[in-house]
């Protein structure tokens, strides 16, 4: 059975190089026959958060909420590729997120990070490991990183260098992790309805 996964991407700078991280997850996962879609921030483009999606009438939700709801509530897990903002996380992931909540439950993420210099992200990505257990994921412990992301991915995703090699050789574990644990929480919830 192929797993549905969302990789989120939430950058919105204009030479953004995260994109980078995130094509090269979204064909990791192809590769291994999953049914993956990456879904970008910045093309999805809602406003500042206002009104969370719960927080429409049914049906009065705007469409591109009513959209991006139903693919969470039909993903079976999700990968989250995280910059790192001044030691924070993304402001625009961040607000993509925000916007839903019970959509999350119940299902498994991993996170991915990056950035222009040698800690690869890791600071965004302890952030969000609370934010997205919060949120009512089981965050996975396995996660992968590229930094600098420029000797570690070409413009089109594809491995470069050592930094390129090492990525690359972590990612089957990274996949398998999350793999897993899709798994696992489909069958519980085809056993079990969730208890919220």
């Amino acid at each position: 059975m192929s797993n549905r996964v969302l990789v989120f991407y939430g950058s919105y700078r204009a030479d953004r190089m995260g994109i980078r991280l995130a094509q090269f997850v979204v064909e990791g996962f192809r590769a291994r026959g999953d049914d993956v879609e990456l879904i970008d921030a910045r093309e999805v483009n809602l406003p500042m958060l206002d009104r969370m999606y719960k927080e429409h009438g049914k049906g009065e939700a705007p469409a591109v909420l009513e959209t991006l709801a139903g693919k969470i509530r039909e993903a079976d897990g999700f990968v989250f590729i995280t910059g790192e903002y001044n030691w924070g996380v993304q402001p625009g992931l961040k607000n993509l997120t925000d916007h839903f909540l019970e959509e999350w439950f119940w299902r498994p993420a991993a996170i991915a990070s990056y950035s222009a210099g040698r800690f690869a992200g890791a600071r965004a990505a302890i952030a969000w490991h609370g934010i997205l257990s919060e949120m009512g994921m089981v965050v996975v412990s396995s996660t992968i990183s590229a930094g600098p992301i420029a000797q570690t991915l070409s413009e089109g995703g594809k491995p470069t260098g050592e930094p390129g090699k090492a990525l690359a050789n972590a990612f089957p574990r990274f996949a398998d992790d999350l793999s897993w644990w899709v798994e696992a929480a489909r069958e519980q919830r085809a056993r079990k309805k969730p208890p919220y």
